[in-house]
């Protein structure tokens, strides 16, 4: 009989600690849980996992495995059966439900596969301009949403005679595997596979939701931009993510905003930067400049004397905040250009300033 690869099977070495197997098998078994994973063959691996994990993360079958190559030194040598005769999810003994429960946040393996279990979330991002953040707008995306078949009105069945007490559990929700070890005869209870707990069995499905109770819906949504929105920062959809369990609610969609440079402002929190050029004369005698602001153009006054890289600041004219509206500021800083070249007049000009200034500091 060929040796099974367990340590194979969870991806790891001979050498692998008890640590290693436990992660790795949490990270595995959470991967094709048939609750989680449809793809076919997905079920099958499962077991195997299941199958691995049983006999690497239990010293005594580990030490057997290690030495003849199966859990169970008898089997191949006439001895009554051993663990080569897995079937099944599995053992579901507390160090089981321990792990599962870090899957879907407590409770025993069988009540959570049984019971309603919520969608994934799902995310979206979403591209905005500076101006978008700013006055808001609305934005209509395609989104697929799972809504109650309205054939079946949600019970997977063809008719309501299709749903009968399940044949294989009796309507108990589980059945008890019986395994022989070198110990004895151990028994161990698990979630019906047939019914997957509800104890009811559908026999003719639903032509068109399958069984699944749910249909995906191609569906137009309209998003509107919060004002004051930031890069990274998201909105929830209720019910507008993946796909509800056994009864459960639809994940949730979340819109995660990205807000685009702007040309002409760089975003500070809830205040914009903004840079003007002026000229040697206009920052010496004063003058007045047109500044552009997202709420549209302004006079700025520039008084006489104004040195480089002074910053002017435009009360409100920033980014409204997301909570409370209120609007950050506007901060406007000045730039003095250096004329590469002049006329004879303008050298003249500024040689005769010169000269005033050179008399003025040896007085």
């Amino acid at each position: 009989m060929a040796q099974k690869d367990y340590y194979g099977v969870l991806g790891l070495d001979k050498n692998a600690s008890d640590e290693d197997i436990k992660k790795a098998h949490i990270k595995l078994a959470k991967k094709y849980h048939p609750d989680i994973n449809h793809e076919p063959g997905a079920q099958e691996k499962f077991k195997e996992i299941q199958e691995a994990y049983d006999v690497l993360s239990d010293p005594q079958k580990r030490a057997n495995y290690d030495k003849y190559g199966t859990a169970d030194p008898n089997e191949g040598f006439g001895g009554a059966g051993g663990f080569g005769g897995f079937s099944g999810f599995g053992d579901f003994t507390s160090g089981f439900s321990d792990i599962f429960s870090s899957f879907f946040g407590g409770g025993r393996r069988e009540e959570s596969q049984s019971g309603p279990m919520k969608g994934d979330d799902l995310k979206r991002r979403m591209t905005v301009s500076l101006n978008d953040v700013i006055f808001g707008k609305k934005s209509s995306i395609e989104v697929n949403v799972y809504e109650k078949c309205p054939r079946c009105n949600g019970t997977g069945a063809q008719s309501p005679q299709d749903i009968v007490t399940c044949p294989r559990c009796n309507g108990r929700g589980e059945i008890i595997q019986t395994t022989n070890t070198i110990f004895g005869q151990a028994q161990t209870r698990r979630v019906c596979p047939d019914c997957s707990g509800t104890g009811k069995y559908i026999k003719n499905k639903c032509p068109d939701c399958h069984g699944e109770k749910k249909i995906k819906k191609a569906k137009t949504i309209e998003i509107e931009v919060p004002i004051g929105i930031q890069s990274g920062q998201a909105i929830r959809l209720e019910g507008l993510g993946g796909k509800g369990y056994n009864g459960g609610s639809n994940g949730d969609l979340y819109i995660q905003f990205v807000v685009r440079d702007d040309p002409n402002y760089l975003r500070d929190g809830d205040d914009l930067r903004e840079e003007i050029k002026i000229s040697f004369p206009e920052a010496a005698v004063g003058t007045e400049k047109i500044v552009k602001t997202p709420y549209g153009d302004m006079a700025l006054t520039i008084p006489e004397g104004t040195q480089p890289n002074t910053v002017f600041r435009l009360k409100g004219k920033g980014v409204p905040n997301i909570r409370t509206k209120v609007k950050g500021d506007l901060f406007v800083k000045v730039a003095i250009e250096t004329p590469r070249s002049l006329t004879k007049k303008q050298k003249e000009g500024l040689q005769e300033l010169f000269n005033l200034e050179d008399k003025k500091k040896k007085k």
